[in-house]
């Protein structure tokens, strides 16, 4: 026994380490309670689950519990942001017919009392018509292609609609609804809504001339209001981009809108 205990000082170690045995790795109830925790709390973290299996009168060491923790890999899962479909730019240009490329897009505001809603805007890109105001706290996809249907009784559908990245407009079920009316679908460059000016530049003249103008207590109001400031934009507002010319009486008199563009210059 001594020539071991000169050996051992010989390579400087204790006589504890010598006489060590490792315990045996029974780490069964330490997993059990850590899935059982997760399992009822799907949301909390590791110092949750910590400190709850401590109240129940475990002492467990937190460096053991953390290791098989991660080990069992019960880390909380992030969701994480969606990522877009690289977005080819797209060249902005005026059809020469209606119902050739669509603008659709939406707005935010909010009501008297502080309550939000939004609005769904549809343009026609040829003569800069407003086709659609669609007024309503929620307006999910469903919501648009309920108008886009709607348009289709009244006026039929374009051959494309342009549209930016928003949850509505990246949707499976308007891709499918696209997909069966032969309808494509073009999405801006995200950051970049020049790309779809036509309809940004009516929903400026919405900001100014409806939101900003009024002060409405119902939704109602806003539907009504709307659909009089839609049918004056259409019929009688005139526009500088048409040559002055609403844009019901620019669909009649000025079917190129290259000509229109140099007599205006001219």
């Amino acid at each position: 026994m001594e020539s071991v205990v000169v050996r051992l000082e010989a390579v400087h170690l204790s006589s504890s380490t010598h006489r060590y045995q490792k315990r045996a790795n029974d780490n069964g109830a330490v997993i059990a309670k850590l899935q059982e925790l997760v399992e009822k709390h799907p949301a909390i973290g590791f110092w949750q689950s910590y400190y709850r299996i401590r109240r129940q009168g475990f002492i467990w060491n937190h460096k053991r519990v953390y290791r098989i923790y991660t080990m069992l890999k019960l880390n909380i899962r992030r969701r994480r942001k969606k990522r877009l479909p690289a977005r080819v730019k797209q060249q902005l240009f005026q059809p020469d017919q209606p119902n050739v490329v669509w603008s659709v897009d939406f707005m935010a505001d909010s009501l008297w009392n502080g309550r939000s809603f939004r609005l769904l805007n549809i343009v026609d890109d040829y003569n800069r018509e407003v086709l659609h105001i669609e007024a309503d706290t929620s307006l999910p996809t469903a919501r648009l292609i309920r108008s886009l249907e709607m348009l289709k009784e009244l006026r039929g559908l374009p051959k494309m609609i342009r549209v930016d990245n928003g949850p509505e407009f990246i949707s499976a079920s308007l891709d499918t609804w696209c997909r069966d009316h032969q309808i494509t679908l073009v999405f801006i460059q995200p950051g970049k809504p020049t790309q779809n000016s036509y309809v940004e530049r009516c929903n400026g003249s919405i900001r100014r001339e409806l939101l900003n103008a009024y002060l409405f207590q119902t939704l109602d109001e806003v539907r009504k209001q709307a659909e009089i400031w839609r049918l004056d934009y259409n019929h009688q507002r005139p526009h500088e981009s048409l040559g002055y010319l609403p844009p019901a009486e620019y669909q009649k008199s000025y079917p190129d809108p290259i000509k229109l563009k140099n007599e205006y210059l001219s």
